[in-house]
């Protein structure tokens, strides 16, 4: 779903509720109100408190998407800087064992971005790199260092394939992260909560009451769309990209003799 589109249905829908909830409660607060606006004090002290308390919930909830959002992309960058120092590394080995390496290196991160990547914005923690990885370790592993260069060599490249699968199972650790279930019933509950205590203000212009309705219920709707948008940082039209993972393909291994 594309954001205007997902945007307009979440401002839609919780516009439609505040506009049905104004209608439906008008004559019980006719009724309610025996002189003419008579309760709007109560009834704005008692909107104000209910706002305030959903802001800072809902401010906390759109913060903690957003930092889970940025961490996400600090892990995928990181990643790509971990394969992109392992591939330099690697290329002062001496052959056949450079190219070897360098090939597993390449078919893993081709994996990533052309198999995993579409598989993690379904939800699904992949695997399907986890073979090219363990031919790169076999490989690397199976070589013997003779000369204090390639000792100093073989162990920076042994570090930058620990920092490769740190980074690597953070990423795959971090593709169901979203918010839990009674998170979203909190936003949503204070949100229909905040929407109706409005119904219960009663002024001279419907009209007026209406508009203000409105633009009250869309505002909420928009915060909503907002945390909703960067909840699963790798689902939707907002999500991570393997863009640094490509990047690092295309300007550091696309040029390399496969």
């Amino acid at each position: 779903m594309s954001n205007w589109l997902l945007g307009t249905l979440i401002v839609g829908v919780f516009t439609v509720v505040g506009l049905a909830g104004l209608y439906l409660t008008r004559p019980l607060v006719r009724r309610l109100h025996l002189i003419d606006h008579s309760h709007n004090d109560i009834v704005g002290f008692y909107l104000a408190a209910v706002t305030v308390f959903y802001g800072i919930t809902l401010g906390l909830v759109a913060v903690g998407t957003w930092e889970t959002y940025s961490e996400v992309e600090n892990r995928v960058d990181h990643e790509a800087i971990a394969v992109g120092a392992l591939y330099r590394d690697i290329g002062a080995y001496p052959e056949p064992v450079r190219s070897a390496l360098q090939n597993d290196l390449r078919t893993y991160t081709r994996q990533v971005i052309d198999v995993g990547w579409p598989m993690q914005q379904r939800g699904i923690v992949p695997n399907n790199a986890s073979g090219a990885l363990s031919d790169f370790q076999r490989d690397f592993m199976s070589f013997e260092p003779t000369t204090e260069r390639q000792k100093i060599i073989a162990a920076e490249a042994y570090r930058a394939f620990n920092d490769l699968t740190e980074s690597r199972r953070a990423r795959l650790n971090s593709v169901t992260a979203e918010l839990p279930g009674p998170l979203w019933l909190v936003v949503i509950a204070g949100a229909i909560l905040s929407i109706a205590t409005t119904w219960f203000f009663h002024t001279a212009s419907f009209k007026m009451h209406l508009w203000m309705t409105i633009m009250f219920s869309a505002l909420i709707g928009l915060l909503i769309y907002l945390v909703a948008s960067l909840d699963n940082p790798y689902r939707g039209r907002v999500s991570v990209t393997p863009e640094p993972l490509e990047r690092v393909y295309q300007q550091i291994m696309v040029s390399q003799p496969k």
